[in-house]
């Protein structure tokens, strides 16, 4: 009986657990209005990346955007692209902050 009760009590705890990690998940606090801005603003900063550096270095630098805060990632050819995409990434309307995570392509 013992070992019925410690299961089941180790059982109740693993469903517990799994449940409070579900509800840390970061995509579950952002509604579907957040989730279809945060996708156009994506697509506005992958525009105004394209007009200012090049629809060639533009496809190597990967946008994120989470609730207005923009994330771009990749490999760059050079320091002035990495700026002049930063630069156009926080001229686009919405875009409350940029994190640039952009590194230059080794020579």
């Amino acid at each position: 009986m013992k070992n019925l009760l410690a299961a089941v009590a180790i059982g109740a705890a693993a469903t517990l657990g799994v449940a409070g990690c579900a509800s840390q998940n970061p995509e579950a606090k952002r509604s579907a209005g957040e989730f279809t801005d945060d996708a156009a603003l994506t697509a506005k900063v992958k525009t105004a990346i394209a007009t200012n550096v090049g629809a060639r270095a533009a496809g190597s630098i990967n946008v994120e955007t989470y609730k207005g805060v923009v994330q771009l990632s990749g490999f760059v050819d050079n320091k002035d692209m990495a700026e002049r995409a930063l630069a156009a990434a926080k001229k686009v309307n919405g875009v409350s902050s940029v994190k640039n995570d952009l590194r230059l392509k080794a020579s």
